[in-house]
């Protein structure tokens, strides 16, 4: 039997399992970590208004999070790795043998282009004599008839920059990793002198294109919490299609792996991880934390990732506007939604200058509705000054003084 939940309830769930609801369940480098472990992936974009995605994304559910924290982890203790999956992706080391067959795919495809195995190779010797390079530093000129595997669009004879097409062939190989960014430039190097032998030559725990596409669909409906066996922006990365979908969908009820919840009012039923099921019974129990926190979410932030579904739950519509033409924003360029106890309560857009130490709030919206009191406008005020901390920012300048009060 299916069990029925209010969608207060799926709220409830959703928020809790995120960390974003109650006490912080997340903190320090173990809480990244360990969050990271159980979205599965957080998406990366480089775009830094106000923190880039990946580090909004932490911020907003582990307790002393700094930027630093995140760099350290991906390129000094090598815990995390940026590498593909729902687009550029941040996740767990651990998960690095599941993406083999993906890392087969692009060795075989980088084959098909004629000169670039010889450039492989003269980028690799430079590469173990010099160490750590970037497009601009590797001394391999011209250009080659190249795209990508993993994010190609446009014209196949189109022919790019050398240097950088060998480097993203041997990135998405995994034959090389990212050793650090500077900006949104990548510096590449060896994977082998940072992931040791056993993890490198692991064996694919998915036997078949199949179980690999369950894995992930069973790790995307974690990295939400509750999804639907819908068309979904939730899916991205996956080379599946509808029918794909359904069975991976059907694999993992069947094994009760995955299970079948409904919420009222909403057509469409939901699945949740079926580890997740003590979470469930604690809400509908009530016995889970409901101490309001307020949060800004990242534009990519997993709770969003399917924004029909958000709109089911919570009655809230939010579309990221950074590709928006100007006079066609309804609110802004970067805008974060905001999140208050168990609702969405409005959005913020503001911006850091880390070099004058100031972060500028330009605007802030209520939801309709929502009451304004001295302890919300409270936690607004120790929102901003979080997110002001995360850039360096010792100064808020608020343009909008009407609309929160310190």
């Amino acid at each position: 039997m299916t069990l029925t939940l209010t969608r207060a309830q799926a709220r409830q769930f959703i928020l809790s399992r995120q960390g974003l609801l109650g006490r912080h369940r997340f903190a320090g480098r173990d809480g990244a970590v360990r969050f990271v472990r159980q979205a599965g992936c957080i998406q990366y974009d480089p775009v830094d208004v106000c923190g880039r995605n990946a580090e909004l994304t932490l911020q907003s559910r582990v307790k002393g999070f700094t930027r630093e924290m995140l760099h350290e982890l991906l390129y000094r203790d090598r815990l995390l790795v940026d590498y593909c999956d729902k687009e550029l992706s941040i996740w767990a080391r651990e998960d690095w043998p599941y993406f083999a067959g993906y890392r087969e795919r692009s060795r075989a495809h980088g084959a098909g282009f004629p000169g670039l195995p010889e450039l492989e190779e003269q980028a690799l010797a430079y590469i173990r004599a010099h160490g750590p390079v970037s497009s601009d530093t590797l001394p391999i000129g011209g250009s080659v008839l190249w795209h990508s595997s993993i994010h190609w669009s446009g014209d196949w004879h189109k022919k790019s920059p050398a240097a950088r097409s060998v480097l993203e062939q041997l990135y998405t190989d995994g034959t090389l990793l990212i050793h650090h960014k500077s900006g949104s430039r990548k510096f590449y190097d060896l994977a082998e002198k940072y992931f040791d032998e056993a993890l490198l030559k692991a064996p694919n725990p998915c036997p078949d294109p199949a179980a690999f596409t369950a894995w992930r669909v069973r790790r995307r409906i974690g990295a939400v919490g509750l999804l639907w066996n819908r068309r979904s922006d939730a899916w991205l990365g996956i080379e599946m299609d509808a029918p794909q979908r359904e069975r991976a969908f059907e694999t993992l009820t069947a094994a009760g792996r995955i299970l079948p919840v409904q919420v009222e009012g909403v057509r469409f039923p939901l699945y949740l991880p079926a580890e997740d099921q003590p979470l469930l019974e604690a809400v509908l129990a009530d016995q889970i934390d409901l101490k309001p926190r307020l949060e800004f979410l990242a534009p990519l932030d997993p709770m969003l990732w399917d924004r029909r579904l958000v709109e089911a739950l919570w009655d809230y519509q939010y579309s990221w506007e950074i590709y928006t033409p100007a006079a066609k924003r309804k609110f802004g360029y970067y805008v974060l939604p905001m999140v208050y106890g168990q609702n969405l309560i409005g959005r913020i857009e503001a911006a850091a200058d880390r070099k004058a130490g100031r972060l500028t709030v330009k605007h802030l919206w209520f939801e309709k509705g929502v009451r304004r009191t001295k302890a919300l406008d409270a936690a607004v005020a120790r929102a901003v000054n979080r997110l002001a901390a995360l850039n360096g920012c010792g100064e808020i300048e608020n343009l909008c003084r009407e609309d929160f009060r310190s």
